[in-house]
């Protein structure tokens, strides 16, 4: 090699992931250069350059409080999930004590408005007569109505829908107070929506939504689909 080769080789700079591999594969590196390690200078985006032991404590202080945040965000889902689970343990206490399809209703409601925090709760139950239907304050739900066309993905999934609704599946479901609910939760009674629907409408546009888990809203549609079930079989009268 020539004199000038020699000197275009130790002219050229090391490239970023050169060096970065090389530490990566060298971790004594720094324990056998402590000096160097106290001199080397970070540039920081803001204020005067740092040295490495400095940048590296506040980096360990950052990931330190991105992991107190992540804690303490697990801690308030543990405690929201304990209130939910002993409120869902009390309505399903009510619910099995009411002796009636009208007591049953009347229980569900006042639990979701007042427990549960709903701006408004409707039903719609199919196969009830429109007297019994008025007096236990609920709507008929008729599968061949004209209506019934904009809920059909719904009906065939026979899972909890959440989310924000269009102005005519509102306008079915809540009626006058429409265009006040910004978010809903469609739970289907039965198989299928076999036994009616339980609508429960928020004013808050994040309060329901696509993403959102669906568990509890599956146990309590299971929950009140059985025990409208036996119900409505007990208040049916037989026939010869």
């Amino acid at each position: 090699m020539t004199t000038s080769q020699q000197t275009q080789t130790r002219e050229l700079p090391l490239e970023e992931k050169t060096v970065a591999d090389y530490l990566r594969d060298n971790p004594e590196f720094f324990h056998n250069n402590t000096s160097l390690l106290a001199t080397l200078q970070i540039p920081h985006a803001v204020g005067p350059a740092v040295s490495l032991v400095e940048h590296q404590v506040k980096v360990l202080r950052d990931q330190n409080s991105q992991l107190k945040r992540k804690l303490m965000d697990l801690v308030h889902v543990a405690r929201d999930n304990n209130r939910l689970n002993e409120r869902m343990h009390q309505l399903t206490l009510g619910l099995i004590n009411a002796h009636s399809l009208e007591a049953l209703l009347d229980t569900l409601r006042e639990n979701l408005l007042g427990e549960f925090k709903a701006d408004t709760v409707t039903m719609r139950l199919a196969g009830m007569p429109e007297a019994q239907a008025r007096e236990c304050g609920v709507d008929i739900l008729d599968p061949e109505a004209g209506e019934m066309v904009h809920f059909e993905s719904f009906m065939k999934s026979s899972r909890p829908q959440c989310g924000r609704f269009k102005p005519e599946q509102l306008q079915y479901l809540f009626g006058d107070q429409s265009q006040a609910i910004e978010s809903v939760a469609l739970i289907p009674l039965g198989v299928k929506a076999r036994l009616g629907l339980l609508a429960i409408g928020s004013r808050e546009a994040s309060r329901f939504h696509p993403g959102m888990g669906t568990l509890f809203l599956t146990h309590l549609g299971e929950l009140t689909g059985l025990l409208l079930s036996d119900h409505i079989d007990a208040d049916t009268p037989a026939t010869d």
